[in-house]
């Protein structure tokens, strides 16, 4: 079957169902945080601030370690790649559920979770968007919604078993059926065929582009204040008297919302435009931040908080691989979500923890939602300054009209050290 029979073919489609189940288990577990936060914290003696440092770490090296698994999977394939994160989970996993300090636990949990999920979702998601042309937004979209399944069931089933027998045991439970399942994941994935299955790293062709900057910049943003919630909406939830299962379901309402959205709105960009659909997920960060500062302890209020987060981060995940996928095209797509999700690493390294030590300082949650509210502004207010088409597009003429009239000294310079550890890492990727 030559490469033009193989896009959008049923082996296609098996990729799809190969990303679905990798991204669920690795990010399902990270995202299930929150609902093992309060007995780690116990069992170690630690304050929110300090035990929200291992989320940080943990979604910060996903994110960052993204970049090198990107370009390593556009080289050599994904096999290799998803066969290292299972390794990298179940060690990592068992190794944290026999730590006794928290410092430990920073290595073990951010390391190993970090790159369990750093090689089973940016890379694979790569691959999916190039081996479909007709139904890319679709085939996408189902394939970002596994991080929403995963949320939604491990959240839940997490503060079951941590209530039947212990924290240690569940991660223990968890990294030998999550490995498993990564495992299994190797056989259905295939690299993409064709010139988008061996492309050459985007990256520094993407962050001299002042559009992508600023996409990056208003990710930052918008990752920053996402991650709160993560992580304290279930302390939160706790210490208003709702129970400990009904607290987790809250996050994993999030990730439930978040697969409605991330398929839905993959088929909506079809009829109202990618970067509008972009947008519109943005915008409704500070609209839920607003409710939750509301919301008090009624826990329906606390469900629809989350419900319209989790839309919104829905429509980010699914929509921003299609926004690269407009200005760049998908040849070294991987390299490209490398980078931009660097953001997301970054914002989650800087909220919760930054959350955490404000609610131990002021014992209230007050201002680390009102900093979520500024931050979501901010992130929507970036992008109303891009260009768009009528159709809902980012304008694309538009962009290359702007960074062809150069950027400026100022800015040229500013970019040349990160230009320079850019031309580092690859040369150390290449054979």
């Amino acid at each position: 079957m030559s490469d033009r029979q193989l896009i959008d073919s049923p082996r296609a489609w098996l990729t799809v169902v190969a990303t679905f189940f990798s991204s669920g288990v690795a990010l399902g577990t990270v995202y299930s945080f929150g609902a093992f936060f309060q007995s780690m914290a116990d069992d170690f003696g630690t304050g929110k601030g300090s035990t929200a440092v291992i989320f940080g770490l943990t979604t910060f090296s996903f994110f960052w370690l993204s970049l090198i698994t990107s370009r390593l999977s556009d080289r050599y394939g994904p096999r290799p790649v998803l066969a290292a994160g299972a390794v990298a989970l179940f060690v990592g996993l068992w190794a944290t559920s026999n730590v006794n300090s928290i410092g430990i636990g920073y290595v073990t949990f951010g390391v190993g979770a970090g790159i369990a999920a750093a090689c089973a979702y940016v890379p694979m998601v790569a691959h999916v968007g190039g081996w479909f042309e007709k139904s890319r937004a679709t085939a996408v979209g189902i394939s970002v919604a596994g991080i929403g399944v995963g949320t939604l069931v491990m959240n839940p089933l997490a503060a079951r078993l941590i209530d039947l027998y212990s924290w240690r045991t569940t991660y223990r439970i968890f990294a030998v059926v999550g490995s498993l399942i990564l495992l299994v994941g190797t056989f259905m994935m295939a690299r993409a065929p064709g010139e988008a299955g061996a492309a050459p790293s985007r990256v520094r062709e993407a962050f001299r582009s002042p559009t992508f900057r600023r996409l990056w910049i208003a990710a930052l943003c918008y990752a920053t204040a996402l991650f709160i919630p993560f992580v304290f909406a279930v302390p939160y939830a706790k210490e208003r008297g709702i129970s400990p299962i009904a607290a987790a379901t809250l996050v994993g309402l999030l990730g439930g919302s978040s697969v409605l959205s991330r398929i839905g709105f993959s088929w909506l960009t079809n009829q109202f435009g990618t970067f509008r659909i972009f947008r519109f997920g943005f915008v409704l960060c500070p609209i839920a931040f607003t409710i939750w500062l509301l919301a008090g302890s009624s826990f329906a209020t606390l469900a629809i908080f989350m419900i319209i987060m989790g839309i919104g981060y829905g429509s980010f995940v699914a929509v921003s691989p299609l926004v690269l996928a407009d200005l760049f095209g998908v040849v070294g797509l991987g390299s490209l979500m490398g980078i931009f999700y660097t953001a997301c690493g970054l914002g989650a390294l800087i909220g919760p923890p930054m959350a955490g030590r404000i609610i131990d300082v002021q014992d209230s949650y007050t201002m680390p939602m009102l900093v979520g509210l500024g931050l979501g502004l901010i992130a929507f207010l970036l992008l109303t300054l891009l260009p768009t088409t009528p159709s809902g597009n980012i304008s694309v003429a538009e962009v290359q009209q702007e960074e062809s009239q150069g950027t400026g000294s100022e800015v040229a310079m500013a970019m040349t050290a990160f230009d320079e550890a850019l031309m580092e890492l690859e040369d150390w990727l290449e054979p």
